[in-house]
């Protein structure tokens, strides 16, 4: 029999296994700030990764959730399977967002984002240890704890995995309709802080000079940055400033959220934000931040993978489309070290962060065949 028919019905037969453990996990809620519960969500993770005969290490952290590490079968190199379990959603959520089969759905917190993914992804690789399909690398998955926040705990672990790595697949969710995400925008964070000369407003204005018209001035400046045509959007998100209306404000700021579809335009967009000076000389402007995720961009060798998945989405009697978008992930990390990356290979569904978060279930066992599929195709 064709292996990647083989994949596809062992994965099929192991549909129960399957949702059992997406289940198991989204019960366990899991908010990236509660390290006790995104624990005891690992705990149950790392039980079913040693069911499997991974080889499991947890990466602990003080302040953040316990990094799970897992490896099976042996090799001289590496594939990397990447994703997260923490959550958006508060311990709690559950009560408002019921864990429930629904209409072909299986809806809950985290379920979409990215919890169904780990299932794929664990499923994926028992189909091609338990159907003796020939693989010389060890399955190597990383399970973080901190991505929804920004990866601070976690990024050194995700790309020593990943410069070990000959590919990394992520996990995260796919586009709409299952298509897999073959480029990211570069992530970026800036606080503008500005310092003023307080006055009285009424009696004494001319001694004074405003943070808050400084700040003003300064967000005009970095609006221009925008270019949505070629991918780059700056947002000012929030600010603050002042004390009273007839107080000459002493101080004022703004946090900008940036993204940019190349590194290029990242390194472009961070020299105009360095490079801010006051307008107004009895001020002062100071910048913290920058970008916290580089792009990842569609490289050759991103499209070579994509290339590899479209090839056993075929067999499997499925299209695979491919697309970009403006959120990053932890995938963007290993792209910008020059690793082959295939992101959005989980779950198919929608609402992530949402409410009407959900997954099909349907797609879920052809979801870890194509997945299975790729580990054994990659050369």
């Amino acid at each position: 029999m064709n292996t990647i028919i083989s994949l596809r019905d062992f994965c099929r037969d192991e549909r129960v296994w399957m949702l059992d453990t997406v289940e198991a996990l989204v019960a366990l809620e899991s908010p990236t700030t509660d390290k006790k519960a995104v624990d005891r969500c690992g705990g149950e993770l790392a039980s079913r990764l040693e069911q499997m005969a991974g080889r499991v290490s947890r990466l602990p952290r003080t302040e953040r959730g316990d990094h799970i590490l897992a490896e099976f079968g042996c090799g001289t190199s590496q594939l990397l399977l990447l994703g997260h379990f923490d959550t958006v959603w508060p311990v709690g959520q559950l009560e408002r967002m019921p864990l429930m089969r629904s209409n072909g759905r299986l809806h809950g917190p985290g379920v979409f984002d990215m919890k169904a993914g780990i299932a794929i992804a664990m499923l994926a690789t028992r189909a091609v240890l338990e159907t003796g399909v020939g693989v010389s690398r060890r399955i190597v998955m990383l399970w973080t704890t901190d991505e929804e926040i920004g990866s601070g705990t976690s990024r050194e672990a995700i790309e020593e995995e990943a410069r070990r790595s000959d590919a990394v697949l992520v996990l995260e969710p796919s586009l709409p309709g299952g298509a897999v995400k073959t480029a990211r925008k570069g992530c970026g964070e800036y606080d503008l802080v500005v310092r003023g000369v307080a006055a009285h407003a009424g009696i004494d204005p001319s001694k004074g000079a405003s943070a808050i018209h400084e700040l003003a001035r300064q967000i005009v400046r970095v609006q221009q940055l925008q270019d949505l045509d070629r991918g780059v959007s700056v947002n000012v998100g929030t600010i603050s400033g002042g004390t009273r209306t007839n107080v000459v404000s002493e101080e004022a700021r703004a946090s900008v959220d940036v993204r940019a579809p190349t590194a290029e335009d990242a390194t472009r967009v961070d020299a105009v934000f360095r490079g801010l000076q006051a307008i107004d000389g009895r001020t002062t402007v100071s910048i913290r931040g920058g970008f916290g995720r580089p792009p990842l961009e569609r490289t050759a060798q991103v499209l070579r993978l994509y290339n590899q998945a479209q090839e056993v989405a075929r067999e499997l009697g499925q299209t695979l489309a491919e697309g970009s978008t403006g959120g990053g992930s932890d995938g963007n990390f290993t792209a910008a070290l020059g690793v082959p990356t295939l992101d959005g290979l989980g779950a198919i569904g929608d609402g992530a962060h949402a409410l009407h978060e959900h997954v099909d279930l349907e797609s879920l066992p052809d979801r870890a065949a194509l997945v299975a599929g790729l580990i054994a195709r990659i050369q």
